[in-house]
């Protein structure tokens, strides 16, 4: 079975979220959520915008980005809701 990462990472940039204020180039160094909702948790909790998470398969061929899901609820690029 394939291990699976559960990664953010700001969309203009490629950063991953290491830490609070700590964003790496490298996803082997960034920081691995428990859960796609812990990640954008931390996401909401810590106002971060304009970033995506990134499900990172061990095989670095397979990779899969979520870039709506994290900017609706942590803030960014929001669609307009017409009443």
């Amino acid at each position: 079975m394939q291990r699976m990462r559960i990664l953010l990472q700001q969309r203009d940039t490629g950063l991953y979220f290491g830490d609070i204020d700590a964003w790496c180039a490298d996803a082997a160094e960034a920081m691995d959520f428990v859960s796609s909702t812990k990640a954008l948790e931390i996401c909401s909790i810590n106002k971060l915008d304009a970033v995506q998470v990134v499900l990172k398969f061990e095989d670095e061929k397979y990779e899969i980005v979520l870039p709506d899901v994290a900017a609706q609820l942590c803030g960014g690029d929001r669609p307009s809701q017409t009443a």
